[in-house]
């Protein structure tokens, strides 16, 4: 059997397998193009996809910035002027290792296999890892490969009636540029002064040489980014805070603490523009290495204002009034994928335990335990049957709601088929109207992870969920 074979094995048997698939049945991703073969490693988010998705964004930027008084926002251009990338470095070394299989020529990314070789063999260093030792994933081969080279990342584009060098731009391969290019504008504007910070969410492109792991590496992506000023000195205190604060929000957010580690970058294998990079990651158990990025925190120095400043010939240093001086403010960088966070969220949030059934017994139950304020839905109304009397009172109750939340109505398929499906995209509570709803003018409410019942007053619906809603 091949190293290939072996590899979907263990992938079939992963609670990760049970996600992705769980997400294609009810439409959070989608392959991209699939009418036409798709796209490898593009993805489209569907109705419960995209829903989760901006309530991730919406979420963090409450948190970054709405929520403090020391971070504002931005919205920058994705085709930025082709000197940024020259001033910022990624012209000349935005680069992955890349190594061809001598059998079958397909590329790969080196450092990843040597990382998932030696994360099988408990190996400490993967760069110890020699090349003669490495099965191709592809075609099983082992160790016929090319050196490595450098594989520059950003994708490129031209702007204009002809392609040529003077019309080359490129696509952002991170949004963090577009907020250094605005620094002086923003000060001004927003009239703040360090410590402060610029957010901004995004699309960003990178032309990954192995993308892969469902959503988890695309060549197409959103980003979750924050740039913090402060003065030099205070850096390092910053930095910690920021590592923590971060971690604090994904597991406010749900995500069980012990599935979260953070990852300290070696001293050698820093960007070039960092002092300090510390990775929080997250337990996914992919197939030779359990853990994946979901964030890096990195003190950037002040080598970005500092390069602007020097190829652009504007002064992007800052003058402190108080102290009479004047000074080039390094930069703590928050940096998060929304898809990446995503992957996580459900993962976490995947569960699988058993259900009553109208026989009597008990049936297996898919459920996504997603804290309330990410669920993509937050109520559904459920008419226990398509009946004339029944199906206007739900239709109303659920244009009440839709008022304060996002809420579904269903009234096709038996009730219990109804709360799996529910159960099954997280939403955290069911609405039952019923027979006895024309009776007493009162409705179930069910809840999603304990599926305990309660009568309420059809006019107070709102009423009861509003403190179980709070921040949604």
């Amino acid at each position: 059997m091949s190293a290939h074979s072996v590899e979907r094995v263990f992938v079939a048997k992963s609670k990760l397998d049970d996600v992705i698939s769980l997400c294609k049945r009810r439409g959070f991703v989608f392959q991209s193009g699939e009418i036409y073969g798709g796209t490898r490693s593009a993805w489209d988010y569907g109705p419960f996809g995209v829903e989760l998705k901006e309530n991730i964004k919406r979420q963090w930027w409450k948190s970054m910035v709405t929520g403090r008084d020391d971070v504002v926002g931005l919205d920058s251009a994705i085709i930025l002027p082709k000197q940024t990338w020259v001033a910022s470095g990624h012209v000349g070394v935005f680069t992955d290792p890349l190594v061809e299989c001598l059998n079958c020529h397909q590329r790969f990314r080196a450092d990843h296999l040597q990382e998932a070789y030696a994360a099988k063999r408990d190996i400490d260093d993967p760069d110890t890892v020699t090349f003669d030792l490495l099965n191709c994933p592809n075609c099983g081969t082992k160790g016929k490969w090319t050196p490595p080279r450098d594989f520059n990342m950003m994708l490129k584009t031209y702007l204009g009636v002809i392609e040529d060098e003077s019309g080359l731009h490129y696509l952002r391969p991170e949004t963090a540029q577009g907020i250094f290019l605005n620094f002086n504008n923003v000060l001004t504007v927003a009239r703040k002064k360090p410590p402060f910070g610029i957010a901004q969410t995004g699309k960003s492109f990178r032309n990954e040489i192995t993308p892969g792991n469902f959503i988890f590496r695309t060549r197409e992506f959103e980003q979750m980014e924050m740039e913090f000023f402060v003065e030099p000195g205070t850096d390092e205190q910053w930095h910690q805070y920021w590592i923590d604060t971060r971690r604090d929000w994904y597991v406010d957010l749900g995500i069980a603490a012990d599935n979260l580690r953070l990852y300290e970058h070696a001293q050698e294998k820093l960007s070039h523009y960092s002092k300090r990079t510390v990775d929080i990651e997250y337990r996914f158990e992919f197939p030779g290495n359990e853990w994946g990025e979901l964030e890096g925190i990195a003190n950037r120095t002040d080598f970005d204002l500092g390069t602007h400043s020097k190829h652009s010939g504007t002064d992007l240093s800052y003058f402190d009034q108080a102290k009479g001086e004047r000074y080039i403010p390094y930069v703590i960088e928050p940096a998060g994928g929304v898809t990446r966070s995503l992957m996580a969220f459900l993962v976490d949030a995947y569960t699988e335990d058993e259900a009553p059934n109208t026989k009597g017994g008990v049936d297996k139950r898919t459920v996504l335990k997603l804290d309330p304020r990410l669920a993509p839905v937050k109520a559904a109304v459920l008419p226990l049957s398509r009946n004339e009397q029944l199906s206007p009172k739900a239709r109303d109750l659920a244009a009440e709601l839709r008022k304060h939340w996002n809420v579904d109505f269903d009234d096709a398929q038996a009730i219990g088929r109804r709360y799996r499906r529910q159960d099954e995209i997280g939403t955290p509570y069911c609405i039952t109207v019923d027979f006895d709803t024309l009776e007493d003018d009162a409705v179930t409410v069910r809840e999603r992870d304990t599926m305990t019942q309660e009568r309420v007053s059809l006019d107070k619906v709102s009423e009861y969920l509003a403190p179980k809603l709070i921040g949604c």
